[in-house]
């Protein structure tokens, strides 16, 4: 059994073909991709297959979805440990202005804040725009 197959498996989301090519794709961008991304680098595939295989990842922790400002979700894979849960392991989120990518900065931590009683968080996204360190070496 691969790598993949058994973290898949760890997340109990049956290794399909399909799944484990978008587990592979989403690895090797190394940074977070929409949904469009998938669709053009699968454009022999299901449209519905591959948005249901993104829910089931995300819904069983395998990736997670970042609001960067810009109107389009995007997807990152969870590093290995990761819960992303409110009060759990919360990172920043960096957007480049000039390339447009959107990657995960896991090793800054967002920290937690105290709410107001009766307050209750159900999601806390913290996105620091600028210009990436690919970009800046132009």
């Amino acid at each position: 059994m691969s790598e993949i197959e058994t973290l898949l498996n760890k997340h109990n989301v049956r290794p399909t073909a399909m799944r484990i090519l978008i587990y592979k794709f989403m690895a090797k961008k190394e940074r977070a991709v929409t949904l469009t991304e998938i669709e053009q680098a699968f454009v022999k595939s299901d449209r519905a297959t591959l948005s249901r295989t993104i829910k089931t990842f995300e819904t069983n922790g395998i990736v997670h979805q970042i609001d960067d400002g810009t109107g389009i979700p995007k997807y990152a894979l969870c590093e290995s440990g990761c819960n992303c849960e409110v009060d759990q392991d919360l990172h920043i989120h960096f957007h480049c202005t000039n390339c447009d990518e959107t990657v995960c900065l896991t090793d800054h931590k967002i920290p937690h804040i105290n709410l107001p009683e009766g307050y209750m968080a159900e999601n806390v996204n913290l996105v620091v725009k600028g210009i990436c360190e690919k970009c800046s070496v132009v």
